[in-house]
């Protein structure tokens, strides 16, 4: 039971370390902005407050920037899924969803060096945050 309140109380405190860590928008990003660290992320919707998309990275600065925000399709998970979502005819093509996230898109992340940790951590942010997109199982 001990190690169950220690685990729980490490699943907070690791979501408040995300939630208080800085705001970045991707209008204006440029990548000297951002860390080249290991990490984990979330992407929020700035006018609904959703979580659209949080994962998991070897290298933040080539994550956020260069794939999600300049990446194509096979890159670019969260745009792909912008476009494709039925319920989001104003995203109809790659181009528009890189507008969306332009206009409407913050992140924030947090370092996690260890690969298993940065695992695990992602897919507790992933249920705490209720995101909106995960990445299909194989």
């Amino acid at each position: 039971m001990e190690t169950l309140l220690k685990r729980m109380d490490d699943a907070k405190n690791i979501a408040k370390q995300l939630l208080e860590s800085q705001q970045y928008t991707f209008r204006g990003l440029t990548p000297s902005m951002l860390e080249s660290v290991a990490g984990v992320y979330a992407i929020f919707d700035q006018t609904t407050g959703a979580t659209l998309y949080v994962g998991r990275t070897k290298n933040i600065r080539r994550r956020l920037y260069t794939n999600h925000l300049m990446g194509p399709e096979t890159n670019a998970r969260l745009k792909k899924y912008l476009w494709m979502d039925p319920d989001r005819p104003d995203i109809p093509d790659m181009a528009a969803a890189k507008r969306y996230l332009i206009d409407n898109c913050y992140f924030q992340y947090i370092r996690v060096d260890e690969k298993v940790k940065r695992g695990q951590v992602e897919g507790l942010l992933s249920f705490l945050l209720d995101v909106t997109y995960i990445h299909e199982e194989h």
